[in-house]
C-alpha cells in the first residue's frame, strides 16, 4: 500500500491510498493533480546517514567504510511536501541536492534490535537532503548547513515495505536530466542496521524518518529548476527552486 496525506477540494485533510487510478479515500477517487499533497508523515525530526553509500563518501575524500552510521539531524521546520517549492537560503552560493530514501517509524521505540526492526518500520517514502555548502564547510554540527527552513522535501507517499523490492532503485533528475542513480543493494548499512543504530541513543516517536544518505553526484540548485527523486515502489517526489 502508498499512503498519502492530502488535502482535499474543501481544504480538509485526509489520509488515502495513492492507487494508479487516484487517491482513494473513504470511498471516494480523488485526482491527484487537484489534490493538495502534505508530507506523508509529521516526523518530531528527520534522523540522517552522511555517507550512506561507498560512492559519495569517497568523492568527499573518504575511502574508508565507516564503523557504524555517522548521524545528523534535520528538524520539523525542514519538511516540506510534494510538489512545495525548495527555498535557496539568501546569500549562499552552494546549495546542493542530495537524492535519498526515508525509512518511516510506525510507534514509538528505544534500543531496537535488528531482528525487530522492521516491526517499527511503516514504511519507505523520496527524502530530498538539500544542503547548504557554504556554512557546512565552515562549521561542525551542520546546523546552517542542514537545518534551515524548506530544506527536506520528503514524500509523496509512504510505501508499505512488502511494495519496495531489496534492489530498488533510487534516481534523482535535474531538470529532465538524470544526476544521480543507485540502488538500495549499494548502501553501507542496511534498514535494520540504521534502525537499530539510530533508536540505540535516541527514542523515535511515529512519523520520524530516518534519511538513509545519498549516492555520488549531489550538484548545485538553482532558482527555477525541478528536481526529481524516484524511488521504485514509493513514485516520484518532484519540488521546484525558488530564491528566498
Amino acid at each position: 500500500m502508498r499512503t498519502v496525506r492530502f488535502e482535499d477540494e474543501t481544504g480538509y485533510a485526509r489520509r488515502g491510498e495513492w492507487t494508479d487510478d487516484g487517491i482513494v479515500a473513504n470511498g471516494n477517487t480523488y485526482d491527484p493533480a487537484e489534490a493538495n499533497v502534505l508530507p506523508p508523515s509529521e516526523p518530531t525530526k528527520i534522523v540522517c546517514q552522511a555517507g550512506g553509500y561507498m560512492d559519495h563518501r569517497e568523492e568527499s575524500g573518504f575511502d574508508d567504510r565507516p564503523e557504524r552510521p555517522e548521524l545528523f539531524l534535520k528538524t520539523p521546520n525542514c519538511v516540506v511536501a510534494h510538489g512545495d517549492a525548495i527555498e535557496l537560503p539568501p546569500g549562499r552560493e552552494s546549495v546542493e541536492f542530495e537524492a535519498e530514501f526515508g525509512i518511516v517509524i510506525s510507534e514509538q521505540c528505544r534500543a531496537v534490535s535488528e531482528a525487530d526492526a522492521m516491526e517499527y518500520v511503516e514504511g519507505f517514502t523520496c527524502v530530498n537532503d538539500i544542503s547548504n555548502r557554504d556554512d557546512q564547510e565552515q562549521e561542525r554540527n551542520w546546523v546552517r548547513g542542514k537545518a534551515f527552513d524548506a530544506s527536506c522535501p520528503i514524500g509523496p507517499v509512504v510505501a508499505t515495505p512488502d511494495e519496495v523490492p531489496d534492489d530498488a532503485a533510487l534516481t534523482l533528475r535535474l531538470n529532465g536530466e538524470t544526476k544521480q542513480e543507485t540502488t538500495r543493494e549499494h548502501m553501507i548499512f542496511s534498514v535494520p542496521e540504521l534502525v537499530a543504530d539510530v533508536s540505540e541513543l535516541i527514542t523515535l516517536e511515529p512519523g520520524d524518518v530516518i534519511a538513509t544518505g545519498t549516492p555520488f553526484g549531489p550538484d548545485e540548485l538553482a532558482p527555477g529548476d525541478t528536481v526529481e527523486v524516484e524511488f521504485d515502489g514509493v513514485g516520484t517526489l518532484e519540488n521546484h527552486v525558488i530564491a528566498r
